[in-house]
């Protein structure tokens, strides 16, 4: 049985995807990374390596109220960018449940 190998555009992270796997997915289905939480739409799905995710966000949990909510790419095209705590550059977003600024710290992925 053939395996795709997909890695993550957020942590790199190596997704597997058998031919049973892919056969179960449609265009418009969703994939969620186990490592980060990032989900990603199928926008093509057809023979062999034929085959493209869109990043729709980052799932992730706000420490203040404990709701999950996505991180968007829109929500982090309008946050500033700041230094963090630790000196490191973060984006500041709000949660959508309870308002609270959170700090948000990005790795490069190589």
């Amino acid at each position: 049985m053939a395996t795709l190998e997909i890695v993550c555009p957020v942590c790199a992270e190596l997704l597997e995807l058998t031919d049973e796997d892919r056969a179960e997915l449609e265009v418009g289905d969703v994939i969620v990374c186990d490592s980060c939480n990032a989900e990603m739409e199928v926008t093509r799905n057809g023979a062999g390596e034929d085959f493209e995710l869109e990043l729709l966000g980052v799932l992730t949990t706000c420490p203040n109220c404990g709701e999950e909510f996505d991180v968007t790419d829109e929500m982090l095209a309008d946050a500033p960018t700041i230094e963090g705590r630790d000196g490191v550059a973060a984006t500041l977003i709000s949660c959508p449940h309870c308002r609270a600024q959170i700090e948000l710290e990005f790795e490069e992925v190589e």
